[in-house]
């Protein structure tokens, strides 16, 4: 099997789309650097990538094979977090269920903050174990007990659980490049609607998310996708080998949009936003301290990278605070 170091700059490689990046970001050399790729594909019996001049892009299985790889550095970093929580080094530990989006695009920013906060402060660094799924997911790994702290991207929050709302975020409709679809001008809401999407399982937040939208705006259900995945890395590289089109977070998006993989379709009317959820047993006192700063630094990165987004159902104003009795500070 490939080692650690091979599957971090595999996924670099795919994340960055070029072999040069991946290098720099991996801390190796570019001539480095191939030849490990190529030993990779020689130990899989699979050709990962397609080479030219202007980038490397994944194959189909090279994006299959990345986001597997991403399982495994996940649990390699959970590996790591707890044999430092064993040899002393942490006195804090946190568990976190996130969504995909939230895991991938999102929580690695958050706990690199978090991480530096706390060595500023002389503290020793919260040790954290990762859980992913989808959000679905993620909320009831906090309901039965397994997860300290969960983050969401779903339309809708549970009544039960506390909430706070950390972020917002897009989704996008995209495309194949070669796709005529929305070349000329903006598709409206209702097509869009209309469209058989390539779309994660039941259970995801951006699914639903995009179905409670075109039932809010239209009063009807959005139509049946042509086909479910189980992963984003699998929908974007369904769409980008023309499969169909599909709705995305436009984080999740935006690395194949810039390098010509996706095209983002333009639609009528205003923006579909959803809101970045964190969960937790109980009210606003039973939040521990860990997840408590996780928060604060969620919200703090939000406001750093981006203008704050107002919904425009609730344009009372959005509270990032930690709320009681289990309603969503929305």
């Amino acid at each position: 099997m490939p080692d650690i170091g091979s599957l971090e700059l595999l996924v670099a490689v795919v994340r960055t789309g070029s072999i040069s990046g991946a290098a720099r970001e991996t801390g190796v050399t570019q001539q480095s650097a191939s030849a490990r790729l190529r030993a990779v594909e020689r130990q899989l019996g699979l050709a990962l990538f397609h080479r030219a001049p202007s980038g490397t892009r994944p194959t189909l299985e090279g994006e299959v094979v990345a986001s597997w790889a991403d399982d495994v550095l996940a649990a390699v970093g959970r590996f790591r977090a707890a044999t430092r929580t064993l040899r002393g080094e942490s006195t804090a530990r946190l568990t976190i269920a996130a969504s995909q989006t939230v895991s991938a695009r999102l929580l690695p920013l958050w706990l690199v903050a978090l991480r530096r906060r706390q060595v500023e402060a002389g503290r020793t660094p919260t040790a954290v174990q990762l859980l992913s799924g989808n959000s679905t997911d993620a909320e009831a790994l906090v309901r039965d007990g397994h997860a300290d702290l969960a983050f969401i991207e779903s339309s809708e929050v549970p009544a039960d659980l506390g909430t706070s709302t950390v972020d917002h975020d897009e989704l996008v409709l995209v495309v194949a490049p070669e796709r005529a679809w929305g070349q000329d001008g903006p598709v409206t809401f209702a097509e869009a609607a209309d469209e058989a999407l390539v779309a994660r399982e039941q259970g995801s937040g951006t699914r639903r998310a995009w179905e409670d939208e075109v039932r809010r705006r239209l009063g009807r259900d959005a139509a049946e996708p042509a086909v479910v995945l189980p992963t984003s890395a699998a929908v974007r590289s369904a769409v980008a080998g023309g499969l169909g089109a599909a709705v995305m977070s436009r984080r999740e998006a935006a690395d194949d949009i810039r390098l010509g993989r996706l095209r983002a379709v333009r639609t009528t009317g205003e923006p579909v936003m959803r809101p970045i959820t964190a969960l937790w047993r109980g009210g606003a006192r039973d939040l521990s301290a860990a997840g408590r700063e996780l928060i604060e630094v969620a919200v703090a990165t939000a406001r750093e990278q981006a203008v704050p987004f107002v919904s425009p159902s609730a344009r009372s104003g959005t509270g990032p605070a930690p709320s009681a009795g289990g309603r969503s500070a929305r």
